[in-house]
């Protein structure tokens, strides 16, 4: 027990005896359930601001076979950005391509641009299942690329087009381009 004093003793002393470079810094440990809530309040945050594009009462499927008919008219491919209001990566990755003009005028000239709503309230079982697995899927947003007729292109994961806490302008600007990412 001596000892431990001692060596309580010695530690206080050298801390204390270390030449001061200017005014001391006092760091503040936050414990991280905090830490966590802090940021779960700044996406809640974040996530208020930002447009709700998903409609959990629309007939997706209704809504999808009037895009082919249009797509057909109109010589596009159909993005689909599945996801929900629930989703702070789907409402900012929504948010970054509307206000983004380079690849807003992209959206707008190659796609018609619809958001695949899935969450408790209706999960759309029947029309993801013509495209993908909705069981395997564990990340959202998640982009499903239509041709004009409605078949199948492509499926692109989002996470590829990531940046730090948003979207790589260059990434999403090849992916709107070329329909996916390598």
């Amino acid at each position: 027990m001596a000892f431990l004093g001692l060596s309580i003793f010695a530690f206080s002393q050298d801390v204390n005896n270390l030449p001061d470079k200017g005014k001391r810094k006092t760091a503040l440990i936050v414990p991280t359930e905090q830490k966590e809530l802090e940021a779960k309040k700044k996406a809640a945050e974040e996530k208020a601001k930002l447009p709700k594009p998903y409609n959990p009462k629309a007939d997706a499927q209704a809504d999808i076979n009037k895009l082919v008919a249009q797509a057909k008219k109109e010589g596009k491919n159909i993005i689909i950005q599945a996801g929900g209001n629930w989703c702070i990566w789907c409402l900012r990755f929504n948010n970054f391509v509307q206000t983004t003009p380079e690849l807003k005028e992209i959206v707008d000239k190659k796609y018609l641009y619809y958001h695949l709503n899935y969450s408790p309230d209706n999960k759309n079982e029947k029309v993801f299942a013509q495209y993908i697995n909705i069981k395997e899927q564990q990340f959202y947003p998640f982009f499903i690329i239509l041709d004009k007729n409605g078949k199948k292109i492509h499926v692109q994961q989002s996470e590829v087009l990531e940046d730090g806490k948003g979207y790589s302008k260059t990434k999403v600007k090849e992916f709107l381009e070329t329909g996916k990412v390598l």
